[in-house]
């Protein structure tokens, strides 16, 4: 079974692609896979930035939850976690297209 999973699939999809704009206007999601775990689920998508990628992993209970009641502090979470891979420049590695 492949866990790549569509963008509709992904609870909370617009609000992570809003926060990675605010960030950077020219960061790319290329691909969001599921990677089930029983205690913890995340979706991992991989952010394209010219010739660089980065992964980010962000747990499944926080985009469920954010879904559900869209508060300042569930956003500012998700902020925190995109922030922390993004600014990173040890996160983004060099990819052949």
């Amino acid at each position: 079974m492949d866990p790549r999973v569509s963008e509709d699939r992904v609870p909370s999809y617009k609000k992570v692609e809003e926060k990675i704009r605010e960030i950077d206007n020219t960061i790319i999601i290329a691909r969001i896979y599921y990677i089930f775990n029983h205690l913890n689920s995340t979706y991992r998508f991989q952010l394209i930035k010219k010739n660089k990628m980065c992964i980010v992993e962000i747990p499944k209970k926080l985009l469920d939850n954010l879904k559900k009641d869209s508060n300042s502090a569930l956003e500012q979470e998700l902020g925190d976690i995109l922030n922390l891979y993004v600014q990173r420049s040890e996160c983004w590695a060099e990819f052949e297209k």
